[in-house]
């Protein structure tokens, strides 16, 4: 099986691989606890991993179930599982057609999770989202209706095609887990990820959504068109009669559950960063402030994403302990959405991406 991370591919042993070759939105329930000093060292010859736990071999076997339906986005599946293990949301962002929705899908069938997807229009209403009161004529009562955000993984199609409205339905549901109808919350499933595609070369009829609403995602991951040999590979499953719509015909199986990411997230809790480790975070992010090419930076909200995230793949990773070179890996997919770039700087070509290598050569890496 091969590894690969929210940035692009990398072989790798029958373990996720070592930083050197590269998934909670909160900060963690307790405070990091200090690693040996070993921790913040990237020498050539690492410690050995941990023995894998039975969660992680399981997610491990993900990445093969979700290939039996989709061909080539590893990257991303590596990138929703991250976000499941810290219970944080994902933006999408691919052209139509790079299979956005039947990777959710597959995903959410091998891990045996309940889905369900909105097709965002200019006209859908919040209520469309969340629920609603009806009246029930036989009772003369309100009732409540539950909405498709009453799910596990919860599809956003098209986020940015719906009005500011709308979007702002989904508010509260990401951060508070919850959803409050005529002053009475309702607590969503657990777990609850909201997985939001948008397009990236479309822009008529579009409402982009604002910084504060791109803050609340944990990642951003956007899927490439795919190779010419996994073009071909996807045709020919379809002459091989695949359909997508029939998932189990397909072979894909669960290979976890629920209660396998509960114990998967409280493994990644225990996960050690050194001082110095979340010294690096925080001056990644710090540097971002400070760049020349950026109107807005990453918050503190960024940093303790980052830290979220550089534990969960240092926990798949097969380690207790988070490197620097985990905080490299995550820093695209986790900071990207996170700055806004100047008007001048756009002029002149410069992207998000282009500004975030630039910091993460410039930031010293503890040794």
């Amino acid at each position: 099986m091969s590894e690969q991370t929210p940035n692009g591919p990398a072989p790798v042993a029958a373990a996720p691989p070592t930083p050197q070759s590269p998934v909670p939105a909160t900060a963690p329930a307790a405070a990091p606890v200090a690693a040996p000093a070993a921790a913040t060292v990237s020498p050539p010859t690492m410690p050995a991993a941990e023995p894998a736990s039975d969660v992680r071999d399981a997610l491990a076997r993900l990445r093969g179930e979700v290939g039996k339906a989709v061909v080539g986005q590893d990257a991303a599946v590596s990138g929703l599982v991250i976000a499941l293990l810290c219970r944080g949301h994902v933006l999408l962002e691919g052209v139509p057609g790079v299979a956005k929705t039947l990777l959710v899908r597959t995903l959410s069938a091998a891990l045996s999770l309940d889905t369900k997807r909105v097709q965002f229009t200019p006209d859908l209403m919040p209520g469309d989202v969340t629920g609603s009161l009806v009246y029930d004529a036989r009772t003369a009562q309100f009732s409540f209706r539950e909405g498709p955000v009453f799910t596990n993984l919860l599809l956003a199609d098209e986020i940015n095609r719906t009005p500011p409205k709308t979007q702002a339905s989904l508010l509260e549901a990401m951060e508070e887990r919850q959803v409050t109808v005529d002053g009475t919350p309702r607590p969503l499933p657990d777990p609850f990820v909201v997985v939001a595609t948008q397009n990236p070369v479309e822009y008529e009829g579009t409402y982009p959504l604002p910084e504060a609403q791109l803050d609340r995602f944990l990642l951003k991951l956007t899927l490439p068109l795919p190779e010419r040999a996994d073009e071909v590979e996807v045709l020919a499953r379809h002459a091989a009669g695949f359909d997508p719509r029939d998932l189990r015909g397909a072979g894909v199986r669960p290979v976890a559950d629920a209660a396998a990411l509960a114990r998967a997230r409280a493994e990644v809790a225990r996960v050690q960063v050194a001082r110095e480790v979340l010294g690096y975070a925080v001056d990644v992010c710090r540097a971002t402030r400070q760049s020349p090419s950026l109107a807005l930076g990453v918050s503190p909200r960024g940093a303790t994403a980052l830290l979220a995230t550089s534990r969960a793949w240092a926990w798949l990773s097969g380690r207790t302990y988070v490197t620097p070179d985990d905080v490299k890996a995550l820093a695209h997919p986790t900071l990207r959405h996170r700055v806004q770039l100047r008007a001048e700087a756009e002029l002149e070509g410069v992207t998000a991406e282009s500004v975030l290598d630039s910091v993460l050569a410039s930031v010293p890496v503890p040794r």
